[in-house]
């Protein structure tokens, strides 16, 4: 299994760490778990994530 720091996962999905932070706060990101305070993501929450939010139209709006 692989775990990534806020900054990994956002590398790992192409979108800047303030993204990350916000996607947090407003309940719209990834799945994560805090680890003695520290926000760690799943590499297969984020798989999970991105095809959640597969589209094939621009009339469709991601959740």
């Amino acid at each position: 299994m692989t775990i990534l720091d806020t900054g990994g996962a956002a590398q790992y999905l192409l979108l800047s760490k303030p993204t990350m932070e916000r996607f947090r706060v407003t309940g719209k990101g990834p799945n994560y778990c805090k680890l003695g305070g520290a926000v760690r993501y799943r590499k297969s929450d984020l798989d999970a994530w991105l095809e959640s939010r597969l589209t094939n139209s621009t009339n469709e709006v991601a959740a």
